[in-house]
């Protein structure tokens, strides 16, 4: 038994924080049902490098945490629509939104007024800003949080800076975030027996991500710089060599002694941190002559063979590759695609394991409202009903 089995979450998110929050429930065993607008779907449907995906209104952002989950639409401007989103929360124990905040509380549908048709309900708000203070109005997207939280300012070189990140790292982790969140909430349930409700702003969890450098400026008032490749340490920075990139990670004391004296130059050992930055320019010179002896994929070999961290600099089709991955069970592919998905695919899973009851894709990505006559059907719609719910475009 998976630990969320027997779970119903409402899931009227969009793009992708939100959506992979539930997605990671859903892979813990949650029924995930889906909401969206029948003729505004999922940004993220739309989204991705292969244009027929996103004509098809499964686009690789949307597939990337869309398994698990049955799909419905429902126009909640309508009246019609949201007393069928009523009847759902009734019997739900999550609903999930990531809309601007006031924006559900204008339909009728915000946390006071649900959590009167169901006390239980875990009512869970994502957004850019959270739910009050003066931005608290404001929408962004990942790279605008990037923006705003010093991320961007603290990425790149000295000479090519603000940098944001290649990946929408803020979007994950935020989803990741409300995963945690909607578990604690979940399990503080099974003590009071109360609802609960969840502000989570995406600039908080940027600020998270970078909580060593908010309490380095906070004691210190020295704000992060940017770096590039390059440590405040020499032992634990990037270095082109006969071949590619490496990046060492002799991190701590005892690493750097072990990288010198796998480099036959035990004299350069240091005995404090602050011995090593002193010396960090000096280090960087012996350092980046060394490097240039080998290839990034012998120093690798070399280095880790004698427990000093250091990884060769890969692509991502190369990380992907690597057979490691695939012992770990990260990906899960499908290998004769799915409904609205012709060719074959993966998506990421959880970045953990259980021994047992741990989280899985039980089944793929849903195309838009597929599971719309379904789910109304489970809450007592009748054939007729249905059809004149989608004769006024209820759903």
């Amino acid at each position: 038994m998976r630990p969320f089995e027997g779970i119903r979450i409402i899931d009227i998110t969009h793009v992708l924080a939100g959506p992979f929050a539930a997605y990671q429930l859903a892979l813990l065993g949650a029924d995930v049902i889906k909401v969206e607008p029948p003729d505004e779907p999922d940004q993220s449907r739309d989204s991705g490098p292969d244009l027929a995906l996103n004509r098809a209104n499964m686009g690789s952002y949307f597939l990337t945490q869309g398994a698990n989950k049955r799909a419905i639409t429902l126009d909640l401007k309508q009246e019609a629509g949201r007393e069928v989103l009523r009847k759902l929360v009734a019997g739900a124990d999550v609903l999930v939104e990531n809309f601007r905040p006031g924006a559900f509380e204008a339909l009728g549908l915000g946390w006071e007024a649900l959590s009167a048709l169901n006390p239980r309900l875990i009512y869970c708000s994502m957004s850019a800003f959270g739910q009050s203070g003066p931005r608290g109005v404001q929408t962004a997207y990942d790279h605008v949080i990037q923006a705003t939280s010093g991320i961007m300012a603290a990425t790149g070189t000295p000479e090519v800076n603000p940098i944001k990140f290649g990946a929408p790292a803020i979007d994950y982790a935020t989803g990741t975030m409300g995963a945690f969140a909607l578990s604690a909430a979940l399990f503080q349930r099974e003590r009071t027996g109360r609802g609960q409700r969840i502000d989570l702003a995406m600039l908080d969890v940027a600020l998270m991500m970078q909580a060593s450098h908010v309490t380095a400026y906070l004691a210190s008032g020295k704000a992060a710089k940017p770096n590039g490749n390059k440590h405040a340490q020499a032992t634990n920075s990037a270095y082109p060599t006969k071949a590619g990139l490496v990046m060492l990670g002799a991190s701590n004391l005892r690493q750097q002694r072990r990288l010198w004296a796998a480099l036959g130059r035990p004299d350069m050992a240091k005995e404090t941190n602050e011995q090593r930055l002193a010396d960090r320019d000096r280090e960087e010179a012996v350092l980046a002559e060394i490097m240039l002896t080998r290839t990034a994929d012998e120093w690798e070999e070399y280095l880790q063979a004698r427990h000093v961290p250091a990884a060769r600099v890969r692509r991502m089709e190369e990380a992907l590759a690597d057979p490691h991955l695939e012992s770990r069970g990260v990906v899960h592919r499908f290998p004769e695609g799915a409904p609205g998905v012709p060719q074959p695919f993966g998506v990421p899973v959880a970045a953990f394991t259980l021994a047992h009851g741990g989280p899985r894709v039980d089944s793929p990505p849903p195309m838009l409202g597929a599971d719309t006559d379904a789910v109304l059907g489970e809450l007592g719609y009748t054939p007729a009903q249905i059809a004149g719910l989608r004769a006024q475009k209820a759903v």
